[in-house]
This record gives C-alpha cells, structure tokens and sequence, in this order.
C-alpha cells in the first residue's frame, strides 16, 4: 500500500552509531537513509523503499499467541511514513543464533533475537552492529544496568538491546510461609521443605555470589579474572551445603521435579524464573507467593544469596545495508510498546524501565519480584565463552554434595579442585 508522499532532504549519513563487533573507533558508511527529522517543504517525494529480514521464535509469529514479531513490524512500519519497509521473516531462537548468524553473515536477519550469553560468539565474528550515539544513551536511561553490562563485550561497546530477563528467585506457598519467613532460609527450612537445584550451577551458584566469589569479575567483563571459587568464603559455603543436605528438609531437585512434587505436597517452596510461574500459581492457588532470594547464615552473618541476571536481545546485524531502519526497529521491538504487547500475548517480563511503573504490570508479583531482583541484587552473567567451563564441574560438584561425597573433612580440597576445573575446558 501506497504511504503519503513527504518532503525530505535526502542525506549521506554518517554512521556513528553502529560499528562492527571488532571495531573500537567509528567509521562513516556511504548508506543513504531518510531521518524524519531532515523533512523539508520544498518537494514531494515518495518513502524510500526498504527490504529487512527478521528472525525470532516461532512461538513470536504464531497466530495462536498474538503474532507479537510481525505485528510489531507492521506498527513500525505505519509509524514510519519515510520509509516503506517490506519485511520477510524466518525461525531462529535466540539461542540459535549465536551459531545461525555467524555461518553467513550476509545471509543472516538484518535485526534478529539473541541471548546476551551468547554475544561474545557473534562478536568474535564480527557480526553485530555496535550501538551508540542516542541510542546507547537511551539503553543506559531505560534499562538495568545487570543487563547492559550483559550486553557489553569487551571492547566496552554495547551491542544489543534488552528485550527481557533471565534471571530466578522463589516460589513458595503462603499457607505455610509468611512474606517475613522467606527471607531466611533457615527460617523457611523449619517450617517447610524447600526444593534447590544443587546439581545445576546456575541455582547453585547463587550461594557462592551471595559470599562474594566472581565470575570474571564484579561485572562479568574482566576476562582476565576469571572464575573465582577460591579462598575462605568459597570453602566456608561449601561446608554451608554440607550442612544443608543433611536437612531433613532440604530436597534437591530440579525446578521440573520440584513444581511436580509441590502438586503433590511434598514441596512448599522452589527456585525457578518466570517459565513456570503459571503452573505454580495454578498449583496454590490464592496461596501462590513470589520472592527473592532468600538470605542464609554464613558463620552468623546472613548473607544474601544473589543470582545470575541475563537477557533475551534484538540484535543489528554489522552488514545490513539499512543501517538506520534496522536499528530503530530493534529500539522499537525492545522499547516500551514492544515489551508491552510482549508481556501481553506471551507473558514476557518486561525490563523497560518506564514500562515497569504501569499499575497492571505493578499488580504482577511475578514482574515485581523479577524486577526487583534484577535491580537489586543479580549479577551479570558473563557473555565469556569461558564461562561454558563451569556448568559440568558445577554439576558433578552438586550432585557430590547431595550424595554426601563432599563432607566437612575434605571440602577445602573439593572446593579448591572444583575452582580449578571450572576454570578449566576439560582439553588437555
């Protein structure tokens, strides 16, 4: 369909805003682009006419659950007269295509979805648009800043905007807990049983985060640091855990068992994110409760366990030929209406800050709690294919725990060998 011709003066930008992956000063691309704001009243032209891939998960072009991807678009699309954009789509998860986008750049989605764990993979090979200018500013006004650092590569450039979170916190059953009991483990585990996924570093972790152990870094972005599960506060969780296995109430398991042991009354409280938040709640009914993480008591002093905080993205790839179209979109997908409709048709947590202060989204506990912990105590997971090391030796290090291999006697030894292995590919 024809859009109303405008007047514009047609300029050469100058791209200072969107550099390649591996490029740390700014370089000028001969695109010619249309801005809204170089309009003129002297002559009637018409729109210029644009061609932009997308990619994003099937479930975000389902009719079944609102087309959020291509309705999106289109709204894009009417709200921007200058350009007539004609878009194709394609499936791609976003944690695909930290591996689809690399193997052909040129062929890959002009703007497409990503897991910020995933950036240094589509860094290394240089195909992102690194964003700056107003938009970085804009990223930095309306986002947390756990998640732009996980959106920040090494170079110190930023490099995708947030679309929503990856982060967990506590479910529980209010019939049993009361909001002051969660905040203490050792208050809850007198009182109920509660369900941990030791065996799975990124629950476990939380422990080790919480006694101030890093992860290459306080940010996630010294590579050089490494991972840090070393010295006394390492060794002094470990013993923490041993103890905690060893209670009664305690259950190991994952956030999968452990939703369906809750059904069946054998658990009153688990750690899990935002995709199970509905199965719970139709478990408890008016009992559902959400929280964060609780404390626990370390050598008397509570400390609070702190989880890994992360993002789904929109991402411009470096060689797209509309450089200016494809950032706005991913601006707009990731911006406030975009998080909104997202939230609506797929219950996806919003991270815009702005969008975060709406009464309805306000009445969401899940949101609540999921915001709360992002802000305020989650620590960026680092985007280091590094950090790939540390999920077996956290595994085996879990499920040693909970079989009672790792005792008082020998934890200092574990714990030392396990900071070795996670820092370490296994490749001799």
């Amino acid at each position: 369909m024809r859009k109303r011709s405008l007047t514009f003066l047609l300029i050469a930008m100058v791209v200072t805003t969107l550099l390649g992956c591996s490029k740390k000063t700014e370089t000028t691309k001969g695109n010619n682009v249309t801005s809204a704001e170089t309009i003129s009243s002297t002559e009637n032209v018409e729109p210029i006419s644009v061609k932009l891939s997308v990619w994003g998960p099937s479930e975000d072009q389902d009719p079944q659950y609102g087309e959020w991807l291509n309705t999106m678009c289109n709204k894009f699309n009417e709200e921007h007269p200058e350009w007539d954009i004609a878009f194709t789509y394609g499936v791609c998860t976003e944690s695909d295509a930290k591996k689809l986008v690399p193997q052909d750049i040129d062929a890959a989605a002009d703007v497409f979805l990503f897991s910020s764990t995933g950036l240094e993979n589509l860094c290394q090979a240089n195909s992102l648009s690194q964003l700056g200018g107003k938009y970085l500013d804009s990223i930095n006004e309306n986002y947390p800043k756990v998640l732009v650092d996980g959106l920040t590569y090494e170079d110190g450039g930023v490099y995708g905007v947030p679309m929503t979170t990856n982060t967990f916190f506590m479910y529980y059953d209010k019939g049993i807990f009361s909001e002051e009991d969660v905040k203490s483990l050792e208050t809850m585990l007198q009182k109920g049983k509660v369900a941990i996924p030791l065996t799975d570093g990124f629950y476990s972790s939380a422990f080790y985060l919480g006694a101030g152990c890093t992860f290459f870094g306080g940010d996630g972005r010294d590579r050089n640091a490494g991972i840090d599960l070393g010295g006394d506060n390492a060794v002094a969780v470990t013993e923490y855990l041993v103890d905690l296995v060893s209670n009664p109430n305690m259950v190991v398991a994952t956030p999968a068992d452990a939703i369906a042991m809750m059904r069946e009354g054998n658990v009153n409280a688990y750690l899990c994110g935002t995709w199970q938040a509905e199965q719970t709640k139709e478990i408890l009914g008016d009992n559902f409760g959400v929280a964060a993480l609780p404390s626990f008591n370390l050598n008397g002093i509570d400390t609070q366990m702190k989880p890994f905080g992360s993002s789904k993205a929109i991402g411009v790839k470096s060689t797209t030929k509309y450089p200016e179209v494809a950032i706005e979109l991913a601006m707009y997908l990731g911006g406030y209406e975009g998080q909104k409709l997202h939230y609506e048709t797929r219950n996806y947590v919003p991270c815009y800050n702005e969008l975060l202060k709406d009464t309805n989204i306000q009445e969401d506990t899940v949101v609540k709690i999921d915001a709360y912990t992002i802000a305020n105590i989650a620590v960026p997971r680092s985007n280091f294919t590094e950090m790939s090391y540390f999920w077996t030796p956290a595994e085996s290090f879990g499920t040693e725990l909970r079989d009672g291999v790792i005792t008082h006697d020998n934890a200092k030894t574990k714990t030392e060998a396990f900071n070795i292995s996670a820092n370490s590919s296994g490749i001799q």
